[in-house]
């Protein structure tokens, strides 16, 4: 069995997307044609069906096709609420003064991939695994990773503290709230304290990278 988004320990943030409930507040409708708005930016339903189109076909090339794709029923929802995400923190980033260089997003590249012994194709297979990111999307994943580790500090915290985990997640929740979320009811609604869209089992942000999947239980 294929054990999804394993607990790692790497330097950099990511985002972990939970199971999501359709019970969860939100903030009101999306407007037609759109699966969320986000501050007035609208994600698309084609932009959506695209990115959960891209990772399906990974996931039906990948040697553990059947186990992937029979843990992602809620791809739609998860992938959605991974946008979301990062455009509140490219947001919360913005509003912070905080930036990430070509060179910080290659830094985290090379950092993942340094406990992969240098090979692409075994981060690439985590990566799916852990967060549903196909190849294309992994320098987005690492950027936004050095973004939420770089807030982090301008909050007063060190990457991987408990308190800078929870400055984080308080920090992205308020941008999100006065931005304004909207979810289509299709994926479910937005949840303003945790800042998914569904209920969460698991942290949203946590300190930690793409790492070698645990041996199945």
């Amino acid at each position: 069995m294929v054990r999804r988004r394993t607990a790692v320990s790497i330097t950099a943030a990511a985002l972990l997307l939970a199971s999501p409930a359709l019970t969860a507040c939100g903030s009101g409708p999306a407007q037609p044609g759109a699966a969320a708005v986000v501050g007035g930016q609208r994600i698309t339903v084609s932009t959506l069906q695209n990115k959960v189109n891209e990772v399906r076909a990974a996931q039906a090339s990948s040697p553990q096709a059947d186990q992937l794709v029979s843990a992602g029923g809620k791809l739609s929802t998860q992938t959605l609420s991974m946008l979301v995400q990062n455009t509140v923190i490219e947001r919360a980033a913005s509003d912070a003064g905080v930036r990430v260089s070509d060179g910080e997003v290659q830094q985290q590249h090379a950092a993942a991939l340094q406990q992969f012994g240098g090979s692409e194709q075994a981060l690439d297979a985590a990566l799916l695994q852990q967060y549903d990111i196909v190849p294309s999307g992994a320098d987005s994943f690492f950027r936004t990773n050095a973004l939420v580790g770089k807030l982090i500090v301008s909050l007063g915290f060190q990457p991987g503290s408990d308190g800078g985990q929870s400055a984080i997640v308080s920090a992205i929740a308020k941008t999100a709230d006065r931005l304004g979320v909207k979810v289509n009811p299709r994926y479910g609604a937005w949840d303003a304290k945790k800042a998914i869209i569904g209920d969460a089992t698991d942290p949203w942000v946590v300190t930690r990278t793409p790492s070698q999947a645990a041996p199945a239980a």
